[in-house]
This record gives C-alpha cells, sequence and structure tokens, in this order.
C-alpha cells in the first residue's frame, strides 16, 4: 500500500509511503482523497516525509485534496517536505497556497486552530 490513514481527533493524516510521486502513484493518491471526502472528512494532513520526488502530476494530485478541503470548508496541510519537493512547490508558486508545517504535529495544531 502507498498511502496509509491515521486518525487524529477530527483529523485524517494520510502517509506516503512512496519516494517517488509521480504518474505512476499520482491517481492512487487522488483516488484516496476522493475517499476520505466522500467519507465525509474535510480535516486532511498529507506527510511526504519518506517522498523525495514529486512531479506535476503529483502536484495535481495534492492540489484535488486542497481544493476537496477548501470546498467543504474544511482544512488542508501539508509536511515533512523534503528540499526537492519542496522546491518543486516553490517553483510551481504552491508555498502560496498550501499550508506548509515542518513537522506532523505541527500541521495537525495549524488545521486545530
Amino acid at each position: 500500500m502507498n498511502f496509509s490513514n491515521e486518525q487524529n481527533g477530527n483529523i485524517i493524516i494520510v502517509q506516503s509511503h512512496v519516494e517517488k510521486l509521480d504518474a505512476g502513484n499520482a491517481p492512487e493518491l487522488k483516488a484516496h482523497f476522493l475517499h476520505i471526502n466522500k467519507n465525509g472528512q474535510n480535516q486532511i494532513v498529507l506527510d511526504l516525509s519518506k517522498t523525495k520526488y514529486c512531479d506535476s502530476t503529483g502536484l495535481s494530485a495534492i492540489l484535488v485534496a486542497n481544493r476537496l478541503c477548501k470546498d467543504t470548508n474544511g482544512s488542508f496541510a501539508i509536511c515533512g517536505l523534503q528540499s526537492s519537493v519542496k522546491k518543486m512547490i516553490e517553483i510551481a508558486q504552491l508555498d502560496k497556497v498550501f499550508t506548509i508545517c515542518n513537522e506532523k504535529e505541527e500541521a495537525v495544531s495549524a488545521l486545530t486552530l
């Protein structure tokens, strides 16, 4: 399994277990977010601490989660960014769109404010 969930109160923490978030597994992540949203969850933290690379399809899947949460008055945050993934997000200027935190606990706190 490439992605797993952890419940923390009303927040779902999605852990990525892939080294590369790309066209090979981004559709799976997108489907994962859609499933979470269909179950009425709109507070999501994406932990990318194990992911060293992300391409445009990966960013697209992350944007889907952000949109699903926002459209249902929820919140979305990402944490654990490796330097290359952080750089990709900055190049795409998505650092202005996403709530980005260093640690999982910090991201959970950001959503509970």
